[in-house]
């Protein structure tokens, strides 16, 4: 027996779908009129129609979102919405952190400036590794006194008419950073000094990377961009604006790691209390460049060193190991270490500096 055509496509469960009616309107009294009239019959002219359209049933989107999900063949995207309190009590010790995102007017850290700054504060359960509690908000735009330009007003949609006479509230952002144990950023590096050099109390604070402290590919995930780990979650939002990007790291932050124990803030937060170290295989021999290269070093041409930066002292001792067999092969050399706690840690800061005897 034939089976009916949306069953041979896979579309079955469509069926179960709220339906609208669209069958065709009935003919009006014009296209009747377009009929070839008999000549030797006297018509009586029809009355037009009452037009009537029936009421489409009202669509309950999450229930036909439900119903794609549960299709092997549909991934369901749905718009992230900014979470201001998070449910449940405390179970262990707290820990209040700081998400960050800034846009700037761009790269350059010596000559660019922010154009906007947003920060969500909000108590953090050890023992869960989940938000608990409110979380308090700040976003602001600030004139960077000269014009943005017409790439990043593309990309973020902030123009220089937005910015005019703006100015970050500092007094709110003093506010917002008592009692806060850590700044978690999800490019580190490139923020802490933007914003080191506009607020300086932010040096004194320690700081986590959840783009650098995560090694996402490790953890199953295409991508270590928020835009696509959001994604891969089922959430969209409207990116490379601050506050947005901002809800959108901590919904990343607060899911379970894939391939890991407790939640990837959990991780973050375990990694901001470790040291992390930069690590120059100083004098290596030419030859070794394409190893080094291979491995993850990157050339510091001020230096003229290969350097690369290991996350733990396990990581260290097994790097040493490495170099002493593929790039030094076994003779006398001394690299140079640099340890990074989180107060230095993504700063233009240097840490303690040392050299080891391979």
């Amino acid at each position: 027996m034939t089976q009916p055509l949306d069953s041979q496509l896979g579309f079955a469960f469509l069926a179960e779908l709220p339906t609208l009616d669209l069958a065709p309107p009935k003919r009006t009294a014009r296209a009747a009129k377009a009929a070839p009239k008999t000549p030797s019959r006297k018509t009586t002219p029809t009355p037009a129609p009452v037009a009537l359209v029936a009421a489409a049933p009202a669509l309950d989107a999450e229930a036909m979102a439900q119903a794609l999900e549960a299709h092997p063949d549909y991934r369901v995207q749905r718009r992230l919405v900014p979470r201001l309190d998070w449910p449940g009590t405390a179970q262990g010790a707290i820990q209040r952190i700081l998400v960050l995102d800034t846009e700037t007017t761009g790269l350059d850290q010596a000559r660019e400036k922010i154009i906007e700054l947003a920060l969500l504060r909000v108590d953090v359960d050890t023992a869960t590794g989940l938000p608990v509690g409110p979380v308090q908000v700040y976003d602001g735009l600030e004139d960077p006194g000269k014009p943005i330009p017409p790439e990043v007003v593309k990309i973020t949609g902030i123009t220089d008419a937005d910015v005019r006479g703006q100015a970050l509230d500092e007094a709110r952002v003093a506010e917002l950073l008592q009692g806060v144990d850590v700044v978690i950023a999800h490019n580190a590096g490139f923020d802490r000094p933007f914003v080191e050099s506009r607020l300086p109390a932010f040096a004194q604070l320690a700081w986590a990377c959840s783009f650098a402290d995560i090694d996402w590919k490790a953890q199953g995930r295409s991508s270590a961009k928020l835009e696509s780990l959001a994604q891969e979650l089922g959430l969209f939002y409207d990116a490379h604006r601050a506050e947005m990007d901002c809800h959108a790291l901590l919904a990343v932050l607060a899911a379970p790691l894939p391939q890991g124990r407790g939640t990837a803030l959990a991780h973050v937060l375990e990694a901001a209390r470790n040291p992390s170290y930069r690590l120059s295989a100083t004098n290596a021999p030419f030859e070794a460049k394409d190893l080094l290269k291979a491995r993850g070093y990157r050339w510091n041409a001020d230096q003229r060193v290969w350097a690369t930066r290991l996350a733990d002292d396990a990581a260290l001792h097994a790097e040493f190991d490495w170099l002493r067999g593929e790039v030094y092969n076994h003779r006398h050399a001394a690299v140079q270490i640099e340890k990074l706690d989180a107060l230095a840690k993504y700063s233009t800061r240097s840490g303690l500096t040392s050299h080891h005897q391979l």
